[in-house]
């Protein structure tokens, strides 16, 4: 009976604190930035037993207090936790951010195979209709629609899903082209292969992956419109505890009370660049083009 020796370390169970030392020693900001993007969402998944207070609980006896212990980060013109707000203020910048993303990503991708595949006026009225969407800043096409639907959280995705529309349509479209350009796909049409089964196993599986990509760097983007919105008063609308809506609420008291705005703000900041750093690290770790000029 073979005995096992004890004393030697288990290999699996050192394998992943040596990728990250390795990922580390490699990528430090990309380790750094995906260490805050996770504090964030884990701070968004579990609000309710990380934040001090509730997001609406109001001390009368605490109006603009500065920071302190019974107020970390101070509170704000009604009494209300600056912590608790923006701990619970991630729910909502996630919501929106990943959700208008997967708007603009699915739409984008039955615009863009649509007009890769097809040719003629179908090809010219979709991507015409595309550069409509890219005519306009990601702002000013969310204010724009958003002008139509109105204010609140459901409004919000929507707008800045239509305004994503346009990028990851273009960049769908642009690797449809080339994957029909291979000689795969040439074979496969030689061969009598029916095209939706072509689209289905050839075509499709290499688009996805790009657009996967893709995505993980417009959240950024998604995130920064939707708080943009917010702050002009055509977002969320109060008391949700929205960062943009918490720093609009703070721009009257900024001289004399500046963590109100500055709290939030900074909050929006730190996660705008971390979810940037991890979004060019994921596409400079798999995007095939880059990897190559590296």
């Amino acid at each position: 009976m073979a005995v096992r020796d004890l004393s030697l370390p288990d290999q699996g169970a050192l394998r992943l604190p040596r990728l990250l030392a390795d990922q580390l020693r490699g990528r430090p900001f990309f380790v750094i930035a995906a260490v805050v993007s996770l504090t964030f969402l884990f701070a968004a998944i579990f609000a309710p037993w990380v934040a001090p207070y509730a997001p609406d609980f109001q001390d009368p006896n605490a109006l603009m207090a500065p920071p302190s212990a019974a107020h970390w980060c101070g509170t704000d013109s009604f009494g209300q936790d600056l912590l608790s707000r923006v701990i619970y203020g991630t729910r909502y910048v996630f919501l929106i951010g990943f959700s208008s993303v997967v708007i603009g990503a699915v739409g984008g991708l039955a615009i863009g195979l649509a007009a890769g595949l097809t040719q003629g006026a179908v090809e010219w009225g979709l991507m015409r209709f595309v550069d409509a969407i890219l005519a306009l800043p990601s702002l000013i096409m969310a204010i724009a629609f958003i002008s139509i639907l109105g204010p609140g959280v459901d409004k919000v995705i929507y707008a800045v899903g239509f305004a994503l529309i346009g990028p990851f349509a273009r960049t769908v479209r642009a690797d449809v082209l080339q994957v029909r350009a291979q000689a795969f796909v040439e074979a496969a049409g030689l061969m009598g292969v029916d095209r939706l089964r072509i689209i289905w196993r050839h075509i499709l599986p290499n688009v996805i992956f790009p657009l996967a990509v893709q995505a993980t760097i417009r959240i950024a983007e998604a995130i920064l419109v939707s708080s943009a919105l917010s702050f002009l008063g055509l977002g969320v609308v109060p008391p949700a505890p929205d960062w943009g809506l918490m720093i609009s609420e703070g721009r009257a008291f900024i001289s004399i009370v500046p963590w109100i705005s500055g709290v939030p703000g900074a909050a929006l900041a730190l996660l705008l660049i971390a979810l940037s750093i991890v979004g060019d690290g994921v596409r400079e770790q798999f995007d095939p083009k880059m990897r190559t000029n590296r």
